[in-house]
């Protein structure tokens, strides 16, 4: 890691205020792009309310988001956020063919058109900064359009994700796999 992990006993009284509050909420403890978001404690706080509430409350059903986090995630190699978001995505119902092949740079088999929708814009998004009318249609008439706009966000906000995670250097725990090579 390019930055010093932050350790809770040396933490200014902001910086504490956010550990606590993201060790105390749905994450269940400080890891992964927060090692390098608390160096900068107001930027942190704006992104973990932005994170929280695309991660755990928006519209879009919870098996759709970790498909787009996976995807957007293989968009920049980041490999602890695909790390860290695989099991979710196994754990809410996306099957492994798919996870497998959004890995390795595959058109993934669907079997839910929902998810080959979300895939569909997510992909084209990530990997052109634009989308289609047929796909920007095909999602809006599944998520509508509370559902699209929160989709852009979730895909935008994992983006910073990911080039937090990249540009400081934060990858898997020691000791466990790597699920690609950035390259």
């Amino acid at each position: 890691m390019r930055l010093p992990q932050p350790d809770p006993k040396t933490l200014n009284p902001e910086q504490r205020a956010l550990w606590d509050m993201i060790a105390g909420g749905p994450r269940g403890g400080v890891r992964g792009p927060y090692f390098a978001l608390l160096h900068a404690p107001k930027l942190c706080a704006q992104v973990e309310a932005l994170a929280r509430f695309l991660r755990f409350e928006c519209s879009i059903p919870q098996r759709l988001r970790e498909l787009v986090i996976l995807v957007t995630g293989r968009r920049w190699n980041a490999e602890y956020e695909w790390f860290a978001h695989e099991p979710f995505a196994q754990k809410h119902g996306v099957s492994q063919a798919v996870i497998d092949a959004v890995r390795e740079w595959r058109t993934p088999p669907f079997e839910q058109e929902d998810e080959r929708a979300v895939y569909a814009f997510a992909h084209e998004l990530a990997h052109t900064g634009f989308v289609s009318d047929a796909n920007y249609q095909a999602v809006n008439a599944l998520l509508g359009d509370q559902g699209t706009v929160e989709l852009v966000g979730l895909i935008g906000n994992y983006t910073i994700v990911a080039m937090m995670l990249n540009t400081f250097q934060i990858g898997v725990p020691e000791g466990e796999k790597r699920p690609f090579t950035r390259s």
